[in-house]
């Protein structure tokens, strides 16, 4: 056993010399950059050759090059070192705490996501965030940021994601619009209501209301009696019964449960959309980042919890039957 490590070790050493020489093109210079002889390099690829039954180098008294089969084993030697490099690297970020300064860039959706980072910041009290809340798009190698958050497909091969979770998008009214200016029954009727809109930062273009495929509604110039570029104007605005929005489901979960909001043309609506968090792709994030990641992973789109059994109770004659709700124990419904 110790002598198998022994070798083990010498082996990679060797690799470590080896390729220090083929990058330097000379046994001094990797000396001098290893700190040891001219002389002990020589000696090291020497063995290893000699392990290896092939020659590394073709020598001469003015240069070193590499011969085909050191050109390959070169290769190999960078991509093992390499994972030694990044196993002890990940290895010190498991036991390192997560610390320092975390700059995130993140869409204007306040409701959904500064409970989360509120709840962050007191599990994670070493972590400064600098956030950025923007919904244009950024570079975010090129502007620094550690990672972002976004809705859509990632488009940048440079990033790595991760997928924290989907939503409906709804179309809503206040009961007292619908009272006042009627339900539409059809996207058509919703040319004689007002309409509360969003447009674009990058492009200025308007939204385009999530309509089922097959509807003939994506050409409707719907009227623009409010624009804006945020959602909680639009919700608020459709709360005060100033018109029609278009929302994701999260930002009014509470009006929807408490009737303050009515959805409408449920039959011609399915829109729907995902939020990911993207960071620059490498080996293994920084405990930092890992945290980060990990807490809105499990925190902005939680699942719910399965439902608690049902208690039995007692019938005549002392035997325990389970008391189910319609439904329960059969599988969830889209």
């Amino acid at each position: 056993m110790d002598e198998h490590s022994d070798n083990l070790k010498d082996s990679l050493g060797g690799f470590a010399v080896f390729v220090q020489v083929a990058e330097a093109r000379s046994f001094v210079v990797a000396g001098r950059q290893l700190g040891v002889s001219a002389s002990a390099v020589g000696k090291s690829v020497a063995r290893l050759e000699e392990k290896l039954g092939v020659r590394l180098f073709h020598r001469s008294t003015r240069s070193i090059t590499l011969t085909a089969e050191g050109a390959l084993f070169l290769e190999r030697c960078r991509r093992i070192l390499a994972e030694i490099e990044a196993a002890e690297l990940e290895l010190s970020h498991a036991t390192a705490a997560p610390r320092g300064r975390l700059r995130v860039s993140l869409p204007l959706v306040s409701s959904l996501m500064l409970p989360v980072l509120a709840g962050f910041m007191r599990e994670y009290p070493e972590v400064q965030l600098d956030l950025d809340f923007t919904d244009r798009m950024v570079d975010v190698i090129e502007e620094g940021f550690d990672a972002v958050v976004r809705t859509g497909e990632p488009a940048d091969s440079r990033l790595a994601a991760r997928t924290l979770g989907s939503f409906r998008q709804l179309l809503v009214a206040s009961p007292a619009y619908l009272r006042e200016h009627g339900e539409p029954r059809h996207p058509q009727d919703l040319l004689r209501h007002r309409c509360l809109q969003y447009r674009f930062p990058n492009s200025g273009k308007l939204e385009i209301w999530p309509w089922r495929p097959g509807v003939p509604a994506q050409e409707l110039q719907l009227p623009a009696t409010m624009i804006c570029n945020n959602i909680e104007t639009r919700l608020c605005f459709a709360l005060q019964g100033l018109g029609i929005a278009s929302l994701p489901e999260f930002a009014m979960r509470e009006p929807l449960a408490d009737g303050r909001l009515r959805t409408v043309l449920d039959e011609y609506v399915a829109g729907s959309g995902t939020f990911r968090v993207l960071w620059p792709a490498s080996r293994q994030p920084a405990p930092k980042l890992r945290a980060f990641i990990d807490f809105l992973s499990a925190h902005v789109f939680p699942v719910a919890p399965p439902p608690a059994p049902a208690t039995p109770r007692r019938r005549a004659g002392g035997r325990a039957r389970a008391r189910l709700r319609p439904g329960a124990g059969s599988p969830p419904r889209d």
